[in-house]
């Protein structure tokens, strides 16, 4: 077999390889994101008791659900205090994030 298919296959797998791990860093993982802003409904919002926190620290981490108002997929973000006791379940408004971060909700009143 000539070793031209050989690199040409390594050069391939060595790609695919590169791409795959920037589209789960970006994607899933939320690294390098870029910001977006989308039309989102509170369906619930949570508050987790965090194990082992120190005096001085927070003993709770704040979630909210969320739906795009146009459909897909319900997604949760872990909010600040003040918003997890600002937004309440049927909220509407404009949601920004970065990948899995949340930035701020900008509330939109009838």
């Amino acid at each position: 077999m000539p070793i031209w298919i050989i690199l040409a296959i390594v050069t391939l797998l060595i790609v695919s390889v590169f791409y795959y791990v920037r589209f789960y860093r970006r994607h899933m993982l939320g690294e390098n994101a870029p910001e977006q802003k989308i039309k989102v409904e509170i369906l619930d919002k949570q508050n987790v008791p965090v194990i082992g926190a120190r005096p001085g620290e927070d003993n709770e981490d704040y979630w909210i659900y969320v739906q795009p108002e146009q459909g897909g997929p319900k997604r949760e973000f872990m909010v600040g205090i003040h918003y997890y006791h600002a937004l309440n379940r049927g909220d509407k408004g404009i949601m920004t994030y970065k990948g899995r971060t949340f930035v701020h909700f900008a509330l939109q009143r009838d």
